[in-house]
């Protein structure tokens, strides 16, 4: 897929650069597999703001996305390939042969009219899903499970693809694209090759208000505060923070500071990413 650049007519399209939409296939969803989208704007049920930078933004709809890819040795057909508003990656509407429909995220190389299908005993090629125990090994994976049933969570975004590097007893080790190698068990499934939409990355948005039609809100910097509303605010002119570290607007230290511990998981983690992979 292409990028399309605009001129610089005004100074919003400086720069700017959006999608050609080239492998869009059909430009309107299938009415059954849509829910509406309730907006929150941030709020809880008290009216009270507890996620920051949400609000406004264009109305959507959600597509029902098949992640568990439950329905087992029955062929389905590629109808289209579907823009999604609520994922960086495209959909895939398949048509199975009972005349059930569902999508699924499409790999970079599904085209309309191919045949994908779910089970131990599918082929190793894009868009099919098997259990990892059915892979081989260097396989390029995406919409990865974390327990078996429980349909994939991990590598489902724009580009997005894991190795299985190697197998040994229950386990499976699976490079991210983080550059972690974690631990997955052989019985969850996995499809087969790259979330589609390379380009998501080079992507441009070039003025504020694409962000605001994505329902992102401006984030201010806490330097230019009140004392009151922020720890780094106050003071005449530009002050440096003034403080033994940066803080977050509730005190907390912020900015490199580490606040994720998950004893649980750790376990599963054979190495952990490098600044090099990112």
């Amino acid at each position: 897929m292409a990028v399309k650049k605009y001129k610089p007519v005004t100074p919003g399209t400086r720069g700017m650069t959006g999608y050609t939409f080239e492998e869009i296939t059909k430009s309107t969803p299938e009415r059954s597999l849509l829910l509406p989208l309730r907006k929150s704007g941030g709020r809880n049920g008290y009216g009270r703001v507890t996620v920051r930078h949400r609000g406004g933004g264009h109305r959507r709809f959600i597509r029902i996305v098949d992640f568990k890819r439950d329905k087992r040795d029955i062929p389905a057909k590629v109808a289209a390939i579907e823009y999604d508003p609520n994922r960086t990656a495209r959909l895939a509407l398949l048509f199975y042969v009972d005349g059930e429909k569902r999508y699924i995220v499409a790999p970079t190389d599904l085209k309309v009219g191919d045949t994908v299908m779910s089970g131990a005993g599918a082929e190793i090629r894009s868009g099919n899903a098997l259990p990892i125990s059915n892979i081989p090994v260097g396989t390029l994976i995406h919409n990865i499970e974390v327990r078996d049933g429980r349909g994939g969570q991990l590598v489902r975004s724009a580009g997005g693809a894991a190795q299985l590097l190697a197998k040994e007893g229950d386990f499976a080790q699976v490079r991210m694209p983080s550059g972690e190698v974690r631990l997955i068990r052989q019985t969850c499934y996995a499809t087969i090759g790259q979330v589609g939409n390379l380009d998501h990355g080079n992507i441009k948005l070039g003025k504020a208000g694409r962000k605001r039609h994505k329902g992102i809100r401006p984030t201010v910097r806490g330097s230019a505060m009140t004392p009151r509303d922020h720890p780094h605010g106050g003071g005449e002119g530009r002050q440096p923070i003034g403080l033994p570290g940066p803080k977050s607007p509730w005190g907390k230290p912020t900015l490199g500071y580490k606040t994720r511990r998950n004893k649980k998981t750790d376990q599963y983690i054979v190495r952990r990413r490098s600044k090099t992979n990112r």
